[in-house]
Formats: structure tokens, C-alpha cells, sequence
């Protein structure tokens, strides 16, 4: 009687499975190490970038954008409603989604005179490398002046980012960041413009962060 021989795998063969397995994965993980990299400078590169816009703004027309109150004689296609107060501060909530708020008028502004893409009619807020929007505010979290905010950011992004360009701390420093609540809001105004509570990132929180300008 003749016996069936079954044919296993060699300790070769599983020895080059196991390197191709370990390869993949490699592959994997490092290509993920580029991507969130690659967001990591575009918010970097997003916050400097507008920034010089604000600025070439206003050293090119003496108001700051969103508070200009010459915009509509400035731009021909303003009307009414699309200056601001020029008081000197660009006023509203920096998430807002009313047209007349100088957040929101702050981006047309920019748009209008050709500092940042996009069309002057619009009247949505960027988004930022994670989804979030990007805002404009009057002083957050502590910090005097108008700062931008990068909102829903994560965790574990936000704690690099304050590792390569401040201190680390959620609450001190040039960047700060807040938990986000469900509407992804700061504090609104100088006088409840307090500092955060915590000043350690959590990785399975989600962060507006907080850049002064």
C-alpha cells in the first residue's frame, strides 16, 4: 500500500514569504509617514503663506483685510455690504458662515485683490490639510491680535506641529490649541479670551490650533 505524500512549505519558502509580508508593510507605513508629513507642511506652509497675504494687504492699501472699509470703492465687483468698519480689527467669530462678518470678508478681500486663490464672490472659508476650515480671528486662547485657526486637527498633528514651531504647550506660547466642541468653536471675544485648561496634546482629540500673527 502506498502512502500519499503531502508537500509542505520549506523554512526557505516561508522565510521569503515573511520578507515580501514584511516589505509590504514597510511600504505601507512609510508611505503613510509621507503623506501625514506632506499635510504636516502644507498647514505650514498654508499659515505662512497667508499671513504675507495679510500683510502685502495691508502694506499695500493701509487697511487689513476684512476691515477695509474702502473695499467696495477699491474693487469694482463690491457692493454694498462688502467693507468693513476699518476700526482696525477684523471682527466675527472665526468660523462664521454670515457673508458681512469681516471673517468672512477677510478671504474676499484677499481673493478680490489676487493674494490668495479663488473668486471674490465666495463666501466659504478654506479648508485645511485635515478638512477643517481655516479662520481669521480677534485675539484666541489667550493671545492678544488677531491669530489664524487650522480647525479639527489631530491630536497627535497638533503635537508636531507645536513641537517645530513653539513650545510644545497647548496653553502658552505663539501656537495654542483647544479640544473642539461639536461646532468646532474658540472663544468668540477678547473678554472671555482665556487659555486653555490643559497643557498636554491628547493623539484621540481633535485641536483648532491656534497660530498668532
Amino acid at each position: 500500500m502506498q502512502l500519499n505524500k503531502q508537500k509542505g512549505f520549506t523554512l526557505v519558502e516561508i522565510a521569503i514569504v515573511l520578507v515580501i509580508v514584511g516589505l509590504l508593510i514597510g511600504g505601507v507605513l512609510k508611505g503613510q509617514e509621507m503623506i501625514t508629513n506632506a499635510k504636516i507642511k502644507r498647514i505650514e506652509s498654508d499659515n505662512a503663506g497667508i499671513a504675507a497675504a495679510m500683510f502685502s494687504y495691508q502694506d499695500r492699501y493701509l487697511q487689513l483685510p476684512g476691515d477695509d472699509n474702502a473695499a467696495v470703492a477699491r474693487f469694482d465687483t463690491f457692493t454694498g455690504t462688502n467693507s468693513g468698519n476699518g476700526n482696525g480689527l477684523i471682527g466675527g467669530n472665526w468660523n462664521s458662515a454670515t457673508a458681512t462678518d469681516e471673517t468672512v470678508l477677510f478671504w474676499r478681500h484677499l481673493r478680490a485683490a489676487g493674494l490668495v486663490p479663488g473668486g471674490e464672490s465666495l463666501t466659504t472659508l478654506p479648508s485645511n490639510a485635515y478638512g477643517g476650515m481655516i479662520g481669521i480671528h480677534d485675539s484666541g486662547l489667550g493671545i492678544g491680535g488677531h491669530v489664524l485657526v487650522f480647525g479639527a486637527l489631530e491630536g497627535a498633528v497638533a503635537k508636531i506641529l507645536e513641537a517645530r514651531l513653539d513650545d510644545t504647550l497647548a496653553n502658552a506660547g505663539r501656537v495654542r490649541g483647544e479640544v473642539t466642541t461639536g461646532t468646532g468653536t474658540i472663544n468668540s471675544a477678547p473678554t472671555t479670551n482665556t487659555a486653555p485648561t490643559n497643557a498636554a496634546y491628547a493623539d484621540e482629540s481633535r485641536y483648532n490650533l491656534v497660530f498668532r500673527l
